[in-house]
């Protein structure tokens, strides 16, 4: 919004012109972002307060988490409201890949609202059932990962929906360019083309994956936020890299006009997400609820797609996968010994791994901080495949 203005005086007014680099909007969209959380957080949280939107806490988990009960949640529309407004202020609006990672991360934030309502109104912590979520998720999901698969050479919509509809009257031909390619880190070329079929099924993975994993991960003070902050923030180096010709081209990587403009968006989740850590932090005053942790680990799902950087998110999301995994481990060792020998038994001491840290004598505040550190550790070596290749 701001770009389009201030294109259109830069004739009478030259210093407008540093409206055109990207790097000047992507910091401007930080701090606005961050501005907007710091400036509105004490107001979102007493209007939630005042709405009794309180956190209910599982019964069966630490008993030290039963105090934050009654905590507001859904604090994540205040992340929500500081990535909207930031990026539509300062990213180019006539960019493809702004609208779809917008449209992603609100539509995921609409599925978490309704799942921490009921949450909410019901005093019941599984909120929305596990099939219905999936079911809204899989729509979203299945939607971007069509609209990307035809994206990824394209420079409009209206040009976006041609293809889609040639590929329909054609018969479902298979092929895309060798940018929308499997790309492998560390390796210079080896890279493996997917197909339509296998670029879309890919990305729904990724999308929905991500989604969830980020949710299952959000379950402590502070937890969740910080490693979207470092996570999103890479995404955004690989987003610049991506789009500017010269770099992509001296690093190796694909050239994706457009991609570049995400940088704005990926700063502007960086500042919204500090804003928030500021209130969230142990004692928390509020909770990211489902509706900012799902919505989140769907824009960082997407972006990665778009930048071809499915596996470096893999790595440098590490700390999502494992407690993702842990979880998953934990069910199915539970469902499988109970049926053969009559009786549940855990690998873990609880599930997600968070939990079974607590109950090992970890402090809350000590597995949070740690999970920083390894988050931080896994960016950087996600950073590093940028060079080494």
């Amino acid at each position: 919004m701001l770009l389009t203005l201030a294109q259109w005086l830069q004739a009478d007014a030259s210093y407008l012109r540093v409206f055109n680099y990207l790097t000047f909007r992507a910091v401007m969209a930080s701090l606005t972002a961050l501005v907007i959380g710091l400036s509105f957080g004490p107001m979102v949280i007493r209007k939630l307060a005042e709405m009794k939107v309180g956190q209910a806490v599982r019964t069966d988990g630490p008993q030290t988490h039963l105090v934050k009960s009654g905590t507001p949640t859904m604090g994540g529309v205040l992340i929500l409201i500081g990535i909207t407004v930031a990026t539509l202020l300062w990213a180019d609006l006539s960019n493809r890949f702004i609208w779809i990672v917008l449209l992603v991360t609100l539509g995921f934030g609409i599925i978490g609202w309704i799942d921490d309502y009921r949450k909410v109104v019901y005093k019941d912590p599984r909120g929305m059932s596990s099939r219905e979520k999936y079911f809204w998720q899989s729509i979203i999901g299945l939607f971007a990962a069509i609209y990307l698969a035809f994206s990824v050479s394209e420079t409009s919509n209206l040009k976006v929906f041609e293809l889609f509809i040639s590929w329909v009257r054609n018969g479902f031909p298979l092929d895309l360019p060798p940018k929308a390619d499997f790309i492998v880190p560390f390796f210079k070329t080896m890279s493996y083309p997917l197909g339509v079929f296998g670029f879309i099924a890919l990305t729904y993975f990724v999308i929905v994956g991500s989604s969830n994993a980020v949710n299952l991960t959000d379950g402590l003070d502070g937890l969740v936020i910080m490693p979207v902050v470092l996570v999103g923030a890479a995404l955004g180096v690989f987003a610049y890299v991506m789009g500017n010709v010269v770099y992509s081209k001296y690093l190796l990587f694909p050239h994706i006009p457009g991609a570049g403009e995400l940088l704005v968006f990926c700063s502007a989740m960086s500042g919204a997400g500090l804003a928030f850590l500021w209130f969230n932090t142990h004692p928390a005053q509020v909770f990211m609820g489902d509706v900012g942790a799902l919505a989140l680990g769907g824009a960082l799902g997407t972006v990665a797609v778009i930048v071809r950087q499915e596996v470096v998110l893999f790595v440098m999301g590490g700390v999502f996968v494992a407690e993702t995994i842990s979880v998953m481990l934990q069910v199915t060792w539970f469902k499988y010994t109970k049926k053969r020998f009559g009786e549940g038994r855990r690998i873990f001491k609880m599930a997600p791994l968070h939990h079974h840290f607590e109950l090992s004598g970890w402090k809350e505040t000590q597995v949070v901080v740690r999970f920083w550190i390894i988050t931080l550790m896994l960016v950087l070596i996600g950073l590093s495949t940028l060079k080494l290749r």
